[in-house]
């Protein structure tokens, strides 16, 4: 019980030391992260093709479709090359729009696409059935991000076994 005191007591004495001469110096003397301003131009430029497979080879390619919200007939949701706001835009899809959701950006605010042209879900974009491995959408349909609160959720997209002459390369 002693030995046990004289622990405590030497632990108590310990804690007792002088204060640091600067009383704003608290813990680490790390300075703080200072996040540089985004580069317009380089976000602007770049280009992020929609991947598709995201969910491996037992599933279809893209497995969601979507429609664009309807907020009003004159507002058009615009696509984008890349997940970013500063990025350029590439297309526009109209109110309803409908198309496959391939892919999402790692915060979640925006959706890779896949869409034949005039904003439609086609079969003939290849994506409703399983491909052997992740990787860009070739085609022959366009591709591009929205923001994913500009999308209404429709339906799963059906599992398709790959005909003859519709599979992706």
């Amino acid at each position: 019980m002693k030995a046990q005191l004289g622990l405590v007591a030497a632990l108590l004495l310990a804690g007792c030391g002088e204060r640091a001469p600067d009383p704003n110096v608290q813990g680490s003397t790390t300075p703080p992260y200072v996040r540089a301003a985004d580069n317009e131009t380089v976000l602007r430029d770049t280009v992020m093709p929609v991947r598709i497979g995201e969910l491996g080879p037992n599933f279809a390619a893209c497995n969601a479709r979507g429609a664009v919200r309807e907020r009003s007939s004159a507002e058009a949701v615009p696509v984008r090359a890349a997940p970013f706001e500063a990025n350029e835009e590439i297309d526009y899809l109209e109110a309803g729009a409908e198309f496959f959701i391939c892919a999402r950006s790692q915060d979640q605010r925006w959706f890779g696409i896949v869409y034949d042209s005039g904003g439609e879900a086609a079969a003939r974009c290849g994506v409703s059935a399983p491909v052997p491995r992740r990787r860009a959408y070739p085609g022959p349909c366009a591709a591009g991000w929205v923001p994913s609160a500009r999308v209404r959720l429709v339906s799963g997209v059906t599992h398709q076994v790959p005909a003859e002459g519709n599979t992706l390369p």
